[in-house]
């Protein structure tokens, strides 16, 4: 069964940290590019990171310096850093999974920045 499986989501205040993870089961990862984006109540989905099936990264100006994605292939497995966070990268982050014919979306995991 191809599945992603997002984890790692949870409350954190201002300026914290969190480590996502989005595991992959039924597939392999590493022939894939991956691209987390972030869903909040009332406004559109935004990526937040890229990382190529090759390697090379990219991030929008809004998670630039602040988030890192990164995958283990090994693990079938790719995470998300997310450091400095603030109330506005409150959200449902997912996982996309994709080549040029296919992808595969995670259901997301919750993440929300307050005091």
């Amino acid at each position: 069964q191809v599945q992603l499986v997002e984890s790692g989501g949870g409350l954190v205040q201002p300026g914290g940290s969190l480590r996502l993870s989005c595991a992959a089961s039924g597939f392999s990862l590493s022939t894939y590019h991956i691209t987390w984006y972030r869903q909040a109540p009332g406004k559109q989905r935004e990526w937040v990171a890229f990382i190529s099936l090759e390697g090379p990264t990219n991030y929008p100006d809004s998670t630039r310096g602040r988030f890192a994605i990164s995958r283990d292939n090994a693990k079938n497995t790719v995470f998300l850093q997310m450091n400095s966070l603030e109330p506005e990268d409150t959200a449902v982050y997912l996982c996309q999974a994709s080549t040029a014919t296919n992808e595969y979306w995670g259901q997301g995991t919750q993440v929300t920045v307050s005091s």
